[in-house]
């Protein structure tokens, strides 16, 4: 099966028969535990589907910070791209979910907007030379680097 072939077929198992664009679930719960394979990517495709205007949670101290996202046709083809292990939520798991969040240590924060990211690196360095670079490179989070002209003048306004 081709890797397109493979997407779409993901795709449709999230919709409804028939009703194109319609969805079974809400939401994807993208655990931070030990469930998931890739932590630095799941990071990133809540970065991407904040990028995209998605609205998204925070879930802190529910299985290690995991994330709740919009079940968009893109965010399902970015988990699937990523290799993001991800679980589909309907309505009442997510009340379930918001009601265990209520008795315990923990709080869901929303997220509305994807951050600004700048890292710190001279112009010239290469990318394994810089352990943030990487992990932001490899989470696919998107970044800037600014320097000492940056820093020094009004760069870091834009952050």
């Amino acid at each position: 099966m081709k890797r397109r072939e493979f997407i779409a077929a993901g795709a449709a198992s999230l919709t409804l028969p028939g009703w194109a664009g319609v969805q079974l679930v809400p939401s994807f719960l993208v655990p931070m535990d030990d469930s998931q394979a890739d932590h630095l990517r799941a990071y990133g495709v809540t970065f991407r589907a904040l990028k995209r205007g998605e609205r998204s949670e925070w879930l802190l101290n529910y299985r290690d910070g995991s994330f709740l996202l919009p079940a968009s046709a893109a965010t399902a083809k970015d988990l699937t791209l990523s290799g993001v292990y991800a679980e589909p939520v309907d309505d009442a798991e997510i009340a379930a979910i918001h009601a265990e969040i209520q008795e315990t240590n923990a709080d869901a924060v929303p997220l509305e907007k994807a951050p600004e990211v700048a890292v710190y690196a001279p112009p010239n360095v290469a990318p394994w030379d810089d352990a943030v670079t990487m992990a932001l490179g490899y989470a696919g989070v998107g970044y800037d680097k600014l320097w000492d002209p940056e820093v020094v003048g009004a760069g870091l306004n834009a952050y």
